[in-house]
């Protein structure tokens, strides 16, 4: 029950801030990087967020969430209120990575750190190095989970995926709350767009999934290498296409539309197609990880597959 009524919350609210966003005209418009063509409401990620917190606070009132993991996710809080006023204000970058910053770290101190980041027979439990590798992996999630946040439907559909994914392979109430969470907004997203998320729904959902991988990790090793497999589909491309950017010697903060995604869309293809091309993809990675209990086979098996999915995207829109 506490699933419908969360779902119906995100979706009422979702719409109420469509309504409200379109009479004071706050509108996404449209610039050198957008994927879309028409001025669109943004702010649906406060929808998100809201319904986040609210379950949030039912599974720590009914004991249903370790207190570790429920302060950790909590601090999120802090990213959603910046990227708010960021959507409404264009904070400085400076500013902005100082609270990410100030946010991994509070978030880290409440997991206690990573206990260690194990590579084939290699394990390395080293507080610098584990510290060091969360503290970026928080940053990196944030931040690449906003630049993939371009098109309809796209980080709606990941997020939810995600969700059923940890539900099918953790068991934990927790990922039922993402799920519907993002399900109430993704109604009003998903193939023609009527709001976009914005920052601050795209950098709360980074920073979740990153503390899901250390949390997890924590209690199983192997597991960072689960939430990183799962995950694949958005770090490689963030990463894959900001490593092609520098070889090319472009300027890495300048506005581009070199994504995956983005080609794609410019060699044709709907938003719906490149989604629904994404949900496909992701379904392939569950199936791998589930039925392949050596997690190494199926994180290489992963890689595998997206490279091959960038080089059939390089020949539908070749990377410039």
């Amino acid at each position: 029950m506490v699933y419908l009524v969360l779902f119906l919350f995100s979706f009422f609210l979702t719409y109420f801030i469509k309504k409200y966003a379109i009479k004071k005209s706050f509108v996404a418009q449209v610039n050198e990087r957008s994927s879309h063509t028409i001025p669109t409401p943004h702010g649906g990620g406060i929808a998100i967020a809201t319904t986040w917190f609210s379950g949030l606070f039912y599974l720590f009132m009914t004991n249903q969430i370790d207190i570790q993991l429920f302060y950790a996710l909590l601090a999120g809080a802090l990213i959603s209120i910046v990227s708010f006023l960021d959507d409404i204000y264009e904070l400085s970058p400076k500013l902005r990575l100082l609270i990410q910053s100030l946010v991994a770290l509070t978030g880290l101190y409440f997991l206690g750190g990573l206990n260690s980041i194990p590579f084939g027979i290699i394990e390395f439990s080293n507080i610098v190095i584990t510290s060091t590798f969360s503290f970026l992996l928080i940053l990196w999630f944030i931040n690449l989970t906003n630049f993939i946040d371009g098109i309809n439907g796209y980080v709606g559909s990941e997020f939810v995926f995600l969700g059923i994914a940890g539900l099918v392979l953790f068991h934990e109430s927790l990922f039922g709350i993402l799920v519907v969470a993002v399900l109430g907004f993704l109604f009003w997203n998903y193939n023609k767009a009527k709001i976009f998320m914005g920052d601050v729904g795209s950098t709360l959902l980074g920073y979740n999934v990153a503390i899901f991988t250390i949390y997890y990790a924590n209690q199983e090793a192997v597991n960072l290498w689960v939430w990183i497999t799962l995950f694949g589909l958005f770090w490689f491309d963030a990463t894959y296409t900001l490593i092609r950017r520098k070889l090319n010697g472009e300027k890495l903060s300048q506005a581009h539309k070199k994504h995956a995604y983005q080609r794609l869309t410019q060699a044709g293809w709907s938003h719906f197609e490149v989604t629904n091309y994404a949900i496909a993809l992701n379904l392939l990675i569950l199936v791998l990880i589930y039925f392949i209990p050596n997690i190494a086979i199926s994180f290489v098996s992963t890689i595998v597959l997206l490279f091959i999915s960038m080089k059939f995207v390089d020949a539908k829109k070749p990377f410039e």
